[in-house]
């Protein structure tokens, strides 16, 4: 109950959260490929993931998590950005998440510290799973050839291992 707490605290500030993560995003010398993408898409896509943060967080596996970030990662590919450049924004999004919880996480005992441990080690699942498909999404989008890549862009919905 208390890691629900905590996510909900993130989901009550996502525009916030996202609004750091961007700009930390936008100046970090590791994500320069990134300044390429419009301000916008990353804001929107940043507070898309925080508003359904307690989705992406169950315990149970989620397949969405999957193929949203399959098709993110043949999305970067495709828009010129790095693989490195994309997996140091996902790193970069978990630290200030992190951060954020340490500041505002209000821990106060140990069932508060319990849910903090048990939200972060759901956060790490979910970046690892993350991280693995975006980097699939990556493969495949370097798999098609440059003619195929709008038609395997719509099929990666459908790709599931």
């Amino acid at each position: 109950m208390i890691a629900l707490r905590l996510v909900r605290l993130i989901e009550a500030h996502s525009v916030e959260i996202a609004r750091e993560i961007v700009h930390r995003i936008q100046t970090s010398p590791r994500t320069s490929d990134l300044r390429a993408i419009p301000e916008l898409e990353l804001q929107v896509q940043a507070e898309e993931f925080l508003q359904d943060l307690g989705k992406w967080t169950s315990a149970q596996p989620n397949v969405q998590v999957e193929v949203r970030y399959r098709e993110l990662g043949a999305r970067r590919a495709m828009q010129g950005v790095s693989s490195a450049d994309a997996c140091w924004a996902l790193v970069l999004t978990k630290e200030y998440l992190c951060e954020f919880l340490r500041k505002r996480g209000f821990v106060r005992g140990p069932a508060e510290l319990y849910g903090e441990m048990e939200l972060l080690w759901l956060l790490d699942q979910f970046f690892n799973a993350a991280l693995c498909s975006l980097m699939e999404g990556y493969a495949l989008a370097r798999e098609a050839p440059s003619g195929e890549r709008r038609e395997r862009e719509v099929n990666l919905a459908e790709w599931v291992p």
